[in-house]
């Protein structure tokens, strides 16, 4: 099939449109010390931030019958930019300690462990690895308890107590809802059982639907409208005078068999290769010693138009990470490559379950970065 015309990359909006900005708005509205409130949300004495894992901008855009209530709001709204690695550990980072990714440290699906010589699964997790310490920085929860304000994380139980749930949402009263319509319920409970709330609701759903069957798929399409649903009872159940935000950590695009490239399968990509990271829509690639120059050049040789390649201190110069704190830099791939259109960077022998899914996701395109930033007012 023939490749898309060639695009600039969209660099996420930190500081001043991104995931990060908005949480950090939503703190700061509700009197959160330590937080600017750069989107300009109004003052509320509760909060209610719905995040849809999956949901992105143009998906969005492109279904209205599908989300009749969410497509509403979008018609007054404009994107925000998710951040980089557009992917799900990452802008949940994002959300929860309203930093970019060069200041939480969690860079990735897979990233290397410095002084380790292995990869950290942000989703899998290590018992290894402390989540306290790999994710230093305080979370909105913890601020938002020392400001007296209540804060809750409503989400699916299975995910209670793992590492990513240990790093991001330390602070928070987890509440365990494995329903949409329990989702909902424990949601406008929590609210209205508070004077002052911060409170994020999560649903994974439509990103796994994505994976499987495609963006746009009727499967996909008929999770949408369950989304849509869910946003509308979270809606109805808000006490007066509370708002709720609405957004998702990335978009998805579809990626077809042509549009795959196996790294285990073109021997120039793997040589001088000690690691190979990230997902793949969004890869940290780990050197040999002495060998990022000869993998800089051969993954550009290989890849050409088919994605952005550029070595670590040019990402991180050219912003796609945020400020970096130099203690997390190592984290960060020797080169990374970022695919442009919907082409895949898979390796079909060291990661079988990743190389198979249909929708992906992480990369610096529109369909992945620009996530929708609705406001619904309240009651």
């Amino acid at each position: 099939m023939p490749l898309e015309p060639r695009q600039n990359p969209i660099v996420p909006s930190y500081g001043a449109g991104a995931l990060a900005d908005l949480s950090a708005s939503v703190a700061a509205s509700v009197g959160i010390p330590g937080y600017q409130n750069v989107l300009g949300f109004a003052p509320s004495r509760r909060a209610c931030v719905l995040v849809v894992d999956g949901l992105g901008w143009e998906q969005l855009r492109d279904h209205p019958a599908a989300a009749p209530f969410l497509s509403e709001l979008a018609s007054n709204a404009r994107p925000i930019t998710a951040g980089f690695p557009a992917t799900t550990v990452t802008s949940l980072a994002s959300l929860c300690t309203g930093s970019p990714p060069g200041q939480h440290g969690m860079l990735g699906y897979q990233v290397l462990e410095p002084g380790e010589g292995r990869l950290l699964n942000g989703l899998r997790w290590d018992s290894r690895v402390d989540p306290r310490t790999w994710q230093p920085r305080r979370t909105i929860y913890q601020r938002a308890a020392d400001a007296g304000v209540a804060a809750f994380h409503v989400a699916q139980g299975s995910f209670r107590g793992t590492g990513l749930t240990k790093a991001l949402m330390r602070g928070a009263e987890y509440l365990a809802a494995d329903s949409m319509g329990a989702l909902a319920a424990r949601a406008a409970a929590a609210l209205a059982g508070n004077p002052r709330v911060f409170l994020m609701v999560y649903h994974g759903d439509l990103d796994g639907t994505g994976h499987v069957f495609g963006v746009g798929s009727d499967a996909w399409r008929n999770q949408l409208a369950h989304v849509d649903k869910l946003a509308e009872q979270l809606a109805g159940g808000l006490p007066p005078g509370c708002p709720m935000y609405i957004t998702a950590d990335h978009g998805m695009v579809d990626v077809g068999p042509d549009d795959r490239v196996d790294v285990d399968a073109v021997a120039e990509l793997r040589a001088g290769v000690a690691l190979l990271g990230g997902e793949p829509r969004a890869r940290h690639v780990y050197a040999r010693p002495g060998a990022t120059a000869d993998v800089l050049a051969a993954w550009r040789e290989v890849l050409g138009d088919r994605a952005w390649v550029l070595p670590r201190d040019e990402a991180i110069k050219e912003g796609w990470f945020g400020p970096v704190d130099g203690e997390l830099a190592e984290r960060i791939g020797d080169v990374i490559a970022a695919p442009a259109g919907t082409t895949a960077i898979v390796a079909t022998h060291a990661e079988p379950r990743e190389s198979a899914l249909f929708g992906m996701h992480g990369s610096l395109t529109p369909s992945e970065q620009l996530v929708p930033g609705l406001v619904f007012a309240g009651q």
